[in-house]
């Protein structure tokens, strides 16, 4: 979150990815660091135990919703 501000902050459009166990803790982080609403995507939880098979399914998944997070205007 720390990198993600100082990127938004220099100008540079970052989003930040995590599953969907950290929505609370990314939202209080970011309220913390001065983010009225955190550019983020969250995937399905968990993804610890996922096979390589599953972790690319879902990168495959979410990377429209990452397109559009970091080519927001």
């Amino acid at each position: 979150m720390h990198d993600l501000a100082a990127l938004e902050a220099d100008g540079v459009t970052a989003t930040f990815v995590a599953s969907t166990e950290f929505v609370t803790a990314t939202d209080v982080q970011a309220r913390a660091l001065g983010f009225a609403s955190v550019p983020a995507v969250y995937v399905a939880h968990p993804i610890q135990d996922r096979t390589d098979d599953e972790m690319a399914a879902l990168a495959d998944e979410s990377l429209p919703r990452v397109l559009a997070a970091v080519t927001r205007t």
